[in-house]
């Protein structure tokens, strides 16, 4: 089996959130404790509805912030913050919105060119112009794009910078955190198909955090199903798409759109409160809103099983 490029084991972000003049400070944990594995050429999708800590997961693996608990391995060597500045070349992040993840004020050439002279400043200027022209080109612009500025550019061409920029360094690892989102529809499938084409190209491993299950569907080789910061439900595409187990994972997939419209659908209404992240409950989180809930379900919390396809449920579906 192929080795894993980065490893998650037991990560957890916890913040410390003000409960008033004199009261000690809440604790609130974005993550409690995931893991996972990341492939060369592979696709791990993470998905849940907002507030889950998707995109907080994001900032952990791209060092942007330091986990509370638990490791990160890259190539079999411990992701250290000390290590962070020389780390941060085989892990980059494209951000959800293109209009605010580049500076209006450089040119797309120098917006290219900046991860080079930060990581690499003794590359001449010649070939750092060099490369940038090349990245352009792969991701479908023309030479000229090279000296304008990012306001003369429509959304889906400036996600299309925004991954030249994210591939300047030579990444092992790209961290997509809703790359489409903002897009429009029509443009949503040529950035999908950019990034599958630039993945098989380049074998790179992608960490794709959405909400959107048709997306997911069309790209992903993983899933993992996130709610209120811990993974509920892990399994291959095929395998979590055609037989969820968890009960929140069905209620998500029963609200997602289908292309064919005369098909017979369940839509399952989730009823109950959302738990406070401040106070999470000690049985199982989704206890509140679940509609198999059992008194074991208020007292134990179950744990995602180690194994292809499990969920962290004591009465899965069938």
């Amino acid at each position: 089996m192929t080795t894993p490029v980065l490893i998650a084991s037991a990560l957890e972000r916890h913040y410390e959130v003000s409960s008033g003049m004199f009261r000690k400070p809440s604790i609130l944990k974005a993550v409690g404790g995931v893991d996972f594995e990341l492939y060369a050429g592979k696709t791990l999708a993470i998905v849940g509805e907002s507030g889950c800590g998707k995109s907080t997961l994001a900032r952990l693996v791209t060092m942007i912030e330091e986990p509370t608990a638990g490791k990160l391995t890259l190539d079999g060597n411990p992701m250290l913050p000390e290590d962070w500045a020389d780390l941060r070349k085989s892990v980059q992040i494209v951000f959800q919105d293109p209009y605010g993840s580049l500076n209006p004020r450089q040119r797309i050439g120098a917006i290219l060119e900046e991860p080079l002279k930060i990581n690499n400043k003794s590359m001449p200027t010649e070939e750092r112009e060099a490369k940038g022209r090349e990245m352009l080109r792969l991701v479908g612009l023309r030479p000229e794009h090279y000296d304008r500025y990012p306001h003369m550019f429509s959304g889906g061409q400036r996600q299309r910078i925004a991954i030249a920029r994210a591939l300047m360094l030579d990444p092992k690892v790209l961290v997509l955190d809703e790359p489409v989102s903002a897009l429009d529809l029509s443009i949503q499938s040529s950035i999908l198909n950019l990034l599958m084409d630039l993945q098989e190209r380049l074998q790179l491993a992608y960490l794709f955090i959405s909400h959107d299950l048709g997306v997911v569907r069309h790209v992903a080789d993983e899933v993992i199903v996130m709610y209120l910061g811990r993974a509920v439900e892990k399994g291959s595409k095929e395998a979590l798409f055609s037989n969820p187990q968890h009960p929140y994972t069905v209620a998500l997939m029963s609200a997602a759109p289908q292309a064919n419209p005369s098909k017979a659908k369940k839509r399952i209404k989730l009823m109950g409160e959302l738990p406070s992240p401040l106070n999470i409950p000690d049985g199982c989180p989704f206890a509140p809103r679940c509609w198999k809930v059992q008194d074991r379900c208020r007292s134990e919390r179950p744990e995602l099983g180690g194994d292809a396809h499990s969920s962290a449920c004591f009465f899965p579906e069938p």
